[in-house]
């Protein structure tokens, strides 16, 4: 797996040399081009913190957080651990993410050692506070701001679905090193969790809450104004999750059919989710969206798409000029 980064239409691998290792993700971008992700290092180790295994790509070294200006590589420090990553970048350069510490995971049974969430100011990694009771955590958003979302909790075996070992029990934001806990819809986040996905320049927060009794999850928007709001989901439809905010409140993510029967990409706009399917002028390839997972202020959107035959594609929709 190689990381890469699309720009004006073209793809670029961004993976080489890379850190040493064979597999690697981009997860964040900025206006500048500054990219940050996950890279395997040459170091040996039996951790498959990054999931690697578990996704079908042969890994036995380190995973390490990255930053990658101007086709240059370069590893950002762990808080002492042998593995980290790195899931977005601000436009300041700041990075926020999840690095591990040299110490046991106080969760028993835990696969890796403990591990927190983290931002990196000019290279340079901060620890940031998981919600009190709670060992572990990630960072998983960050504003021009410096204010952060992510989830706190405990170590649990790997979640594909997540690509953590992280029970979300707590949707949180993180402002001068502060942590808020923003509440739930009802669950205690046994079953997708209690996660803040992503944030805004005016620190509105979009994620994902269980509901009560943990029986099926929504996608949420939160405001210090009126805190968490339920989005719900598309028709028909049991569960959400809402992962992508512009600075105008426009909300991008999945809505899930009963048993995963159907997975829709979605456009949440002045209290209306509409599929986004429904909104593409021209298909010619076909493609099924099925979850959009960013959307900036020209409002263009990313996700992952499906063909006839199953193959799944990146995608970017973007909107008709009036």
């Amino acid at each position: 797996m190689h990381a890469v980064l699309w720009y004006q239409g073209q793809k670029f691998d961004i993976a080489t040399p890379g850190l040493g290792g064979p597999n690697s993700t981009a997860f964040g971008v900025n206006e500048s081009g500054h990219t940050v992700g996950q890279a395997e290092s040459s170091v040996k180790n039996a951790e498959d913190f990054c999931g690697f295994n578990a996704y079908g790509f042969p890994s036995s070294t380190a995973c390490l957080p990255f930053f990658w200006q101007d086709g240059v590589m370069t590893k950002l420090p762990t808080l002492g651990g042998d593995n980290g990553y790195a899931n977005m970048i601000n436009n300041r350069g700041d990075v926020a993410g999840i690095a591990e510490t040299p110490r046991t995971d106080p969760t028993p049974g835990c696969p890796v050692h403990q591990f927190a969430p983290v931002v990196w100011e000019n290279g340079k990694i901060h620890e940031l506070p998981t919600y009190p009771g709670d060992s572990d955590g990630v960072a998983a958003s960050i504003n021009d701001k410096g204010e952060v979302a992510g989830a706190s909790g405990t170590c649990s075996s790997f979640n594909p679905n997540t690509g953590l070992y992280l029970v979300e029990n707590h949707a949180v934001v993180w402002e001068d090193g502060v942590v808020t806990d923003l509440g739930n819809l009802g669950g205690e986040g046994g079953l997708a969790g209690n996660h803040a996905c992503a944030l805004n320049n005016k620190g509105q927060v979009v994620g994902h809450s269980d509901l009560t009794n943990d029986t099926t999850f929504h996608g949420f928007l939160w405001t210090r104004e009126t805190g968490m709001r339920d989005l719900g989901t598309l028709q028909g439809d049991y569960a959400s999750l809402a992962l992508g905010i512009n600075d105008e409140g426009e909300v991008v993510g999945q809505s899930i059919g009963p048993n995963f029967s159907t997975l829709r990409a979605f456009l949440w706009q002045k209290g209306t989710m509409t599929d986004l399917n429904t909104l593409v002028a021209a298909n010619p390839g076909k493609l099924s969206l099925q979850f959009a997972e960013s959307i900036n202020s020209r409002r263009e959107i990313i996700g992952v798409a499906v063909d006839g035959a199953g193959n799944s594609h990146g995608f970017v929709a973007i909107p008709r000029r009036r």
